[in-house]
């Protein structure tokens, strides 16, 4: 078989610890970037990107910035949605203040500011933790999209209280705004998450990461070996909120256009990043993909196939998706807690070895 390490000699430490030891894992990834980068744009129209490719791709950004806090460093944290909604009303601001500056560099300076306020809501990490730590996360979810609300400079005094996108451009080309291409839009996305994914993998797989991992797994233990939990825990928390905070603001920018923060940035959007982390599997970058994916095209497979397809209500198909996403979160976290992530590792290891028993 082709899914080999047999012949695929290792002459340094570098080639040693990379990220796909496997040529063939190599040569996949590298194709899969091709296809995304170079045939997809010229493939999609509308329906596509507006209701696969852009929430996937935005979704895996704030899945993988879940997933550092979550799975990596174990905090858990109810506050997706409110941090999200610090990224979008503050690349509206510095899209409003600043309209001569790239809109790319809004939306990363929408992150910066996200992780500044990760770090604030991120200090009762210190002291508390598991249930604790995720009530204290679910209340500045509530305070955040509330502040939102109750201030009228976040929205700049608009009587309907919505933040609207103003047009941007990126090389001459309109990537926010009513004129935006549909192949626009999803290499603005793809390229943060494709950057966003490399950083993460990085990140965990060096210094920080091993970090994040010793205070996930015992942060007494952590401490005793020399691991500063106020910096791991903080940093977790600064790195997370950043790469959700790039999510939120894309998500407004790019992919909405327009939105009320109780609508677009509340505990629903919590709940649901968390759900696909839970389901993509905790620590693993791979994981939040496999979640972002599978949460994503789930309801657009269900609206098809049942209200296209069989004529089904459209409520009854919306109450039946509900019904299985619970239940597939029972049973990953009763039968395989490591999610689609370890399911794809297992996969993997059996072909490894085929033909021989594992």
């Amino acid at each position: 078989m082709f899914y080999r390490e047999a012949g695929d000699f290792k002459t340094s430490y570098a080639e040693d610890s990379q990220t796909f030891p496997i040529k063939f894992d190599r040569y996949r990834y590298y194709v899969v970037l091709l296809i995304a980068f170079a045939v997809v744009p010229f493939i999609i129209n509308d329906y596509w990107v507006n209701a696969v490719f852009l929430p996937f791709l935005i979704y895996a950004i704030a899945a993988i910035g879940l997933n550092i806090l979550t799975g990596y460093c174990g905090q858990v944290s109810l506050g997706t949605g409110g941090f999200m909604a610090v990224g979008a009303y503050a690349c509206y601001k510095l899209m409003t203040s600043f309209p001569e500056v790239s809109i790319l560099i809004h939306v990363i300076l929408a992150g910066g500011i996200t992780a500044a306020v990760g770090v604030v809501f991120g200090l009762p990490s210190l002291r508390i933790k598991g249930f604790y730590l995720a009530v204290a996360t679910l209340a500045a979810q509530f305070f955040l999209v509330w502040i939102f609300n109750r201030v009228p400079w976040f929205y700049n005094y608009s009587a309907s209280g919505q933040i609207s996108a103003p047009e941007r451009t990126v090389l001459g080309v309109s990537v926010t705004g009513a004129e935006t291409a549909p192949w626009a839009a999803y290499m603005v996305c793809l390229v943060f998450l494709t950057l966003s994914a490399i950083l993460a993998r990085n990140l965990t797989r060096g210094m920080a990461g091993r970090k994040w991992m010793a205070i996930r797994d015992m942060d007494i233990a952590a401490e005793i070996i020399g691991v500063d939990p106020l910096k791991a825990k903080l940093s977790a928390f600064a790195v997370s909120s950043f790469f959700i905070g790039i999510a939120g603001a894309l998500f407004f920018a790019v992919y909405l256009g327009a939105v009320e923060v109780g609508e677009a940035f509340g505990i629903t959007k919590s709940f649901l990043v968390l759900f696909m982390v839970i389901i993509g599997g905790l620590g693993s970058i791979f994981g939040s993909f496999a979640g972002a994916a599978f949460l994503v095209l789930l309801p657009v497979l269900l609206k098809n196939l049942l209200v296209g397809g069989l004529g089904w209500p459209t409520d009854l198909a919306a109450h039946l998706e509900f019904v299985i996403v619970g239940a597939l979160i029972i049973a990953f976290l009763v039968a395989e807690p490591h999610g689609l992530a370890q399911l794809w590792r297992v996969a993997k290891e059996k072909l490894r070895l085929w033909p021989f028993p594992h």
